[in-house]
């Protein structure tokens, strides 16, 4: 239980838990103390103020006295048809103080006037006019106010910040700073130091600031002020003069020093002449000008005629043209405009698109936390967005002006982009939503705006298996206090339907994998027109991949990690299958865990995999052992039908020797078990292994990554342990539903105590033995497993149990720890460290991170890739579909978002027969059905191929290398028959096709042929 100072006592961090690591907690306070100015609450407004909400800034003042209109419900989601006609932000108020109860949320009804401005930091306005924009921009310059505007036109979106002329930044990136394990550091001018072996390919810089920490003997160097560096050719480091210091002796870091960084924007009378544009390459500048251009011609088409342009209006469209034109040049510099582009601006400028408002909003919301937390570089200046690829490339199919004229509907301002035909095309889709996190509530949020499957026969199917807790509040839009506890998929999709009642949601708890292909079958998937993946796992992501390519489904699919996101599309045919990594671990450290984390670890990783292992081994496992065996205390062991029982149970006896009964016997315990542990451990691999230890070739046992470690004595004073022992005996006593206590004070007390009387310890009586004739040793056992008397104990041992409750296992999951989880797992790590001298993560944000196996996640880049991906399902809806699909990565800490055209699918060739990853051998199982004989006729005659070997699944249904009397067996038996001999299928109800492999003669190593699909039916 780390205990905060009083300053951050007030910030919930169980309810920042995904967030706290991307911003740390100075930046997090100083949003909590925060005042926001946002003007407009039109959609995009409405999504600046989501994100602000859900992240905790201190006070948001709403300004918008606009009447509500059709057009706002296509992206407004805190508005209904119940709010026609009312103040948008009268209307949005109490919807959107109910996302977060620690923000305030007030309205500002009459004028903005200085007064006014003057109690913000930061000011924001959306849907403004170009001379409100202008006022406001200068009085905020002039007085150190940030000012952001936002606004998005159809397709085409705009964001400008200005800082001031001296925005200091104090930590301007994302990444962590830079750290390294210390081997050697020499006493002279300058001084020189070694990094460890393991750090040599860092990433340091001559000029870079450093400090230090955790240094024995040359302890003049913790804590210092940042020094200056100087990076030799052997990776060694020049760190200044340390001739005066103490003797250098063994452990410690270097730590770089991020220096901040001062920002100078221009105001923005002078910007909108002089734009400096955010685009990763010169095309896209010269693009980012031209829109530059096109939003101040809507802004001048507006003031002269004192309206909008009609939806794809060809006279005004080349009205607004010709106003673009004549504006004159930016940066001093004549610039041919793109004509073409600017005419698809105005001719689809009108419309207001939820994805858009989410793209935008989500960016712009993290401009005012860069604002106020002063973390991550602001924007320089302007950002212009367009995602004009939605629509049809061949202009023939492009909207009419009939087809897009208002309906009065909620839909009327998404029918001004792409027409009433496409909004009937979108409401008849059946899609498939896996996961409803936060990614999938944004989706589900999108998907409910823009009206998808709100016809008679359309839908959204929600899959996920997983309860509400409090630490989704912060991200996951559609959830409230009162929904914790409750499954996911349910209350999502509850509160989709209230925001578009005509939206039909069909909820599905079970997992979806292969474990449930019996509800999630053919006719299932045959009911489908589109996948959407927002899963937090890799594994569940190819599982899926893999049933849109068995089924031929387009997939959607979307990540965070912190303000880093991307969003993807793979259409059957079109693009490249989903790839992805191999999996979620990474599989060139899992051999090394295993054999070094008990008793040789070398890094931080090693220690803590090493302590979620003691987590398990002492609060999990051994209360679901005993919670399965104690009913046996009363019956005889000697003829147990479980082989495992007496090895499960002998592992678990020494810690649960006795049952405790107060919170002091807890506390015994776990000080009992630091000793354990820390101490005696470490002594007795010493004693094995003695530090001047050699082994026969005259190399030393403790050389390379084996590092001798040091016992450690308790000390009463140190913070992490007495962080140790509060963790070890709240969770002892969570098991053994006892009361636990927080109070340091009592704590401390009650232990000087302890150690006073040399009490006696329940830790475990056993110590895993270690061989010398094995450089990974192992556990023996403690107890023989024959002979009565070692029975006769065991089920002694087990009486001890039988007369209490069950115990309650305790469980390490990412949204269900409490402090004393994750304080322990750190403790543990970090006391493992010091006994072999390993450099610690610096920064408690990202140690806890790491701990606690947290993806760091904000509302602002889960917004951002909900409208990404929303984007993308416009073109799969469209018909005929456009070729530009895009996947697009963003990082919002660096300003950066890149698009790119997905990789079309890689050709095979075999022969005549050619085939990418989508496709697939179709082979009707015929009546009657075919035999394995007439199925390798039909494939040779059919597609040219000589098969030699056949599988179904593991299971070998053909090869040609057998004997012609085992060939003989199989040949004349139905395929199906063949498959249910081999292996346990059943066919499943419903089921059309089975799935085999194959391989042939001829083919190549690297050829990897189409499944085969035997259709049943």
């Amino acid at each position: 239980m780390a205990v905060p100072d009083a300053s951050s006592k007030w910030l919930d961090r169980e309810l920042y838990s995904r967030q706290l690591p991307v911003l740390g907690l100075p930046a997090m306070q100083r949003i909590r103390e925060a005042k926001v100015l946002l003007s407009g609450l039109q959609g995009l407004g409405a999504e600046v103020a989501k994100n602000l909400v859900l992240m905790g800034v201190g006070s948001l003042t709403l300004h918008d006295p606009h009447p509500t209109c059709w057009s706002d419900l296509a992206a407004q989601f805190f508005l209904s048809e119940k709010d026609l006609g009312k103040s948008r932000a009268e209307a949005s108020q109490k919807r959107l103080a109910q996302l977060n109860e620690a923000v305030q949320v007030f309205i500002h009804r009459s004028d903005i006037t200085e007064d006014l401005l003057r109690k913000f930091q930061v000011v924001v306005l959306t849907a403004s006019t170009l001379e409100e924009q202008l006022m406001v921009g200068d009085f905020c310059h002039k007085h150190g106010i940030c000012f952001i505007v936002t606004d998005t036109r159809g397709l085409v979106g705009q964001l400008f910040c200005d800082f001031g002329e001296e925005f200091i930044v104090h930590d301007p990136t994302e990444v962590e700073p830079l750290t390294a394990g210390i081997q050697h550091i020499t006493q002279g001018f300058p001084g020189i130091l070694t990094v460890r072996r393991e750090d040599k390919e860092h990433s340091f810089s001559d000029g870079d600031l450093v400090t230090f920490s955790g240094i024995k003997g040359m302890v003049e160097l913790n804590g210092c002020s940042p020094r200056p560096i100087r990076v030799q050719k052997d990776q060694s480091l020049e760190i200044g003069d340390t001739s005066t210091f103490s003797p250098y002796l063994h452990g410690g870091a270097v730590i770089e020093v991020k220096r901040p960084e001062t920002v100078r924007h221009k105001p923005l009378d002078r910007a909108l002449l002089q734009p400096c544009v955010v685009a990763p390459r010169a095309q896209e500048v010269r693009r980012a000008h031209c829109l530059h251009q096109a939003f101040r011609a809507l802004h001048k088409f507006q003031h002269l005629y004192g309206r909008p342009l009609q939806p794809w209006d060809p006279v005004d469209a080349e009205i607004m043209v010709t106003l673009a034109q004549n504006l004159g040049p930016l940066n001093g510099v004549e610039e041919p405009l793109d004509e073409a582009l600017l005419r698809t601006v105005a001719l689809s400028s009108t419309g207001v698109l939820s994805p858009m408002a989410a793209i935008l909003g989500g960016v712009a919301a993290q401009e005012v936390l860069k604002a106020i937390s002063k973390k991550f570089m602001p924007l320089d200046q302007w950002l212009y967005f367009d995602a004009l690829d939605c629509l049809p490339e061949d202009e023939e199919l492009l909207p009419s002006p009939k087809d897009c004229a208002l309906k009065d509907c909620r839909y009327d301002g998404q029918i001004a982009v792409f027409g009433a035909g496409f909004q009937e095309t979108l409401s008849c889709q059946r899609y498939l939503l896996v996961g409803a996190g936060a990614i999938g509530c944004e989706l589900l949020k999108g998907f409910a705006l823009v009206g998808l499957g709100a016809g008679a026969s359309g839908g959204v199917t929600v899959v996920d298996m997983d309860h509400i807790e409090h630490s989704n509040l912060s991200r996951q839009f559609l959830f409230r206090q009162q929904d914790i506890g409750k499954p996911k998929a349910e209350v999502a999709a509850a509160a989709t339907q209230d925001l578009n009642p005509d939206i039909q949601v069909t909820v599905h708890t079970q997992v979806l994998d292969h474990t449930t292909e019996n509800i999630y079958d053919d006719n299932f998937f045959s009911c489908v027109d589109g996948v959407v993946a927002a899963v937090d796992s890799f594994e569940a992501r190819h599982y899926l991949a893999a049933r849109c390519v068995h089924y031929l489904k387009p997939m959607l699919e979307a990540g965070t990690e912190g303000t880093k996101g991307s969003a993807s599309v793979f259409v059957p045919h079109v693009t490249e299958v989903y790839k992805g990594p191999a999996s979620d671990e990474d599989s060139e450290d899992a051999p090394t865990l295993v054999c070094t984390m008990r008793f040789f670890p070398s890094t931080y990783k090693h220690s803590l995999q090493w302590a979620w292992n003691e987590f398990e081994g002492l609060f999990q496992l051994p209360a679901e052992t005993i919670n399965r065996y104690q009913h046996r205390a009363s019956t005889s062991l000697t003829d147990v039908d479980e082989p495992q029982m007496l090895t499960s149970l002998q592992v678990v006896r020494g810690v649960l020797q006795v049952r405790p009964q107060s919170w002091q016997d807890c506390v015994v315990w776990a000080l009992g078990h630091w000793k354990l542990r820390f101490y005696d451990d470490i002594v007795q691999l010493r004693r094995l292994f003695p530090p001047d230890k050699v082994l026969e070739d005259g190399t030393p046992f403790w050389s390379g990554p084996k590092r001798c470690p040091q016992p450690l004595k308790f000390d009463i004073m140190q913070d992490m342990h007495l962080l140790y022992i509060m963790a070890a005996a709240n969770l002892y006593a969570q098991m053994h539903e006892l009361p636990g206590s927080s109070d340091q004070t009592a704590l401390r007390e009650l232990l000087k105590i302890l150690l006073q009387t040399d009490s006696p310890h329940l830790a475990p009586t056993f110590i895993k033995e270690l061989s010398e004739s094995d450089e990974t040793p192992g556990p023996v056992p403690i107890l023989s497993l024959e002979g009565p008397e070692q029975l006769k104990e065991l089920q002694e041992f087990l009486k001890v149990w039988s007369k209490g409750p069950a115990l309650k296992p305790l469980v390490f999951e990412k949204d269900e720890c409490d402090n004393f989880r994750i304080d322990f797992v750190r403790a543990a790590a970090s006391l493992r460290c010091q006994n072999y001298g390993i450099s610690e993560p610096v920064d408690y944000a990202q140690s806890k991170r790491t701990v606690s196996q947290i993806i760091p996640a904000i509302a602002t880049t889960t917004a951002a890739v909900a409208g990404l991906l929303g984007l993308e399902l416009y073109k799969l809806v469209s018909r005929p579909r456009p070729v530009a699909f895009r996947h697009t990565y963003l990082d919002l800490a660096k300003n950066y978002i890149q698009r790119s055209v997905p990789s079309a699918p890689a050709i095979q060739k075999f022969h005549q027969l050619q085939w990418t990853k989508w496709d697939c051998l179709k082979v009707p199982a015929g009546q009657p059905e075919r035999t394995l004989e007439s199925l390798l006729t039909h494939l040779q005659e059919q597609y040219g191929l000589k098969v030699k070997m056949l599988l179904c699944g593991h299971a070998q249904l053909y090869s040609a290398q057998e004997s012609p009397e085992n060939q003989a067996q199989y040949l004349p038996l139905r395929v199906t028959e063949l498959v249910q001999q081999v292996t346990d299928w059943v066919p499943k109800s419903g089921q059309r096709v089975l799935v085999l492999e194959l391989s042939c003669e001829g083919e190549e190593d690297n050829t990897a042929f189409p499944p085969l699909h035997y259709e049943l039916c």
